[in-house]
């Protein structure tokens, strides 16, 4: 667990300073498969919508790293993980995201992957990423990888990277908002880490810094809707996922591509091949989508023509007073391009919500006399919106004629 003989920084925008003082962590940050994320998009078709959303699942990465490294501020979260613990915490913020895939979650949609499971693989399988975590114990990867994978062996940890209120959340929420412009996003995070405390082996928030939570709580809701759930976002990751879907197709009837689609024939064949998985990045997915302008299969030129050149299709609200226009605009495509030039997609927020059974489903708040209590049972604001703020949007999205 060696330190940096100076502490090394990063220049961020939310920050100010991103800061790394092991020496593991830069090495990690320098790896093939961190470097990668440089090319994975943090928000695929939202850049659609808010031009300057073009920041990458590194830069989140990081991000999310640097807000681990100040929870570790926190006199209870500091004294309840040992050294080892706190480099492992460390490891697993930083390394959450080293499984996605191009275009993140259209990509796994589509071909049945899954890029926590594929993270926790890859750190425990990558030899370059295996040996570097190793390098501290035998165990130290597979203790990484364990968080990932959620399997309660470090439950305090797995609470920090992944709850209602998770590094991963309080730094792409507070990201996506910089880079999209949208107003909703912004979260009092020195407020949360002041408040934040460590009760019985779980993170509970003094009562009062209640008011900070509620404003992340709603802020998260408003994105969701405002930014994440825009219908033209969705309408051009339809796209991509018709892309995907008739590259598959394509493949099993062994078309002729004129792109090298190698990788993502193995893929299908095979989503545990690591190897090819990996060279599957945006970078790829766009150079391959260029060659398919020139296709002779018309539905794949079609799709491709839409996804470059920024033909949004037509979304209308799946209601019972539009089914006779939805079935009208169904009827005018043959079998086949029904398939590839419609789609119907819900989606689906709450404001809150405290009904798991996972460690970390519910936001805990301490009061002044030390006892335990929880969020809903201490807000008025947020019982009220476990009640009216649910909303589900069902569209039926389909191409233009």
């Amino acid at each position: 667990m060696n330190k940096l003989p100076k502490q090394q920084v990063f220049k961020d925008p939310l920050y100010g300073y991103i800061h790394v003082d092991y020496e593991l962590i830069k090495k990690l940050i320098n790896t093939t498969l961190f470097q990668r994320l440089r090319r994975v998009r943090q928000l695929s078709g939202v850049q659609m919508v808010f031009h300057g959303a073009e920041h990458s699942r590194f830069s989140h990465s990081l991000g999310v790293y640097e807000i681990a490294n100040r929870f570790l501020t926190v006199p209870d979260v500091r004294n309840a993980l040992s050294e080892r613990e706190k480099l492992i915490f460390l490891c697993a913020a930083l390394l959450h995201d080293i499984g996605h895939g191009a275009y993140s979650h259209a990509f796994e949609d589509i071909f049945g992957v899954n890029h926590e499971k594929i993270g926790a693989k890859l750190i425990e399988s990558n030899k370059e990423l295996s040996t570097l975590l190793n390098t501290i114990d035998k165990d130290f990867a597979s203790d990484v990888a364990s968080v990932i994978r959620k399997t309660k062996k470090f439950p305090l940890i797995e609470q920090l990277i992944s709850s209602q209120l998770d590094v991963d959340r309080l730094d792409y929420l507070e990201r996506d908002a910089y880079f999209t412009g949208a107003a909703y996003g912004h979260i009092d995070l020195d407020r949360l880490i002041r408040v934040m405390y460590i009760k019985n082996g779980q993170v509970v928030f003094k009562l009062s810094g209640i008011h900070a939570i509620e404003n992340y709580l709603i802020s998260r809701y408003h994105m969701y809707w405002q930014v994440y759930y825009h219908p033209v976002s969705r309408a051009y990751e339809v796209i991509l996922e018709k892309i995907y879907l008739r590259v598959k197709d394509l493949l099993i009837m062994n078309f002729p591509f004129r792109g090298d689609v190698d990788a993502l024939k193995k893929i299908i064949h095979n989503p545990r091949d690591l190897d090819n998985y990996l060279e599957i990045d945006d970078y790829y997915i766009n150079g391959l989508i260029a060659s398919f302008t020139k296709s002779t299969d018309d539905i794949l030129r079609s799709l491709a023509d839409d996804f470059l050149n920024r033909h949004i299709w037509g979304y209308i609200n799946q209601t019972p007073e539009n089914q006779d226009k939805i079935r009208e605009i169904e009827q005018s495509y043959s079998k086949e391009e029904l398939k590839y030039f419609t789609s119907y997609r819900t989606v689906e927020n709450s404001t809150y919500k405290d009904d798991g059974e996972n460690f970390g489903d519910k936001i805990y708040i301490l009061l002044e006399d030390g006892q335990v209590s929880t969020l809903k049972d201490q807000s008025q604001i947020i019982a009220s919106l476990m009640q009216s703020g649910k909303k589900t949007d069902p569209k039926f999205f389909y191409r233009k004629k």
